[in-house]
């Protein structure tokens, strides 16, 4: 994942800033607890296709 792009992607739901999780290849919101899958090099920032994570998910603490 480009690094500029990061600098530029944010949740589509709160506006905040996601983490890339390079190991699982998703976008994380920690606000919303939510992990966007990333396909074929590709973010897909739509909130169905995201995964609900718990308040203990170790994707959060990434």
């Amino acid at each position: 994942m480009d690094s500029r792009l990061l600098d530029i992607l944010a949740c589509p739901i709160c506006k905040s800033p996601l983490k890339f999780d390079k190991q699982g290849g998703f976008l994380i919101c920690r606000a919303d607890r939510l992990a966007f899958p990333i396909r074929d090099g590709i973010p897909v920032m739509l909130e169905d296709e995201a995964k609900q994570l718990e308040v203990d998910d170790p994707l959060l603490n990434s």
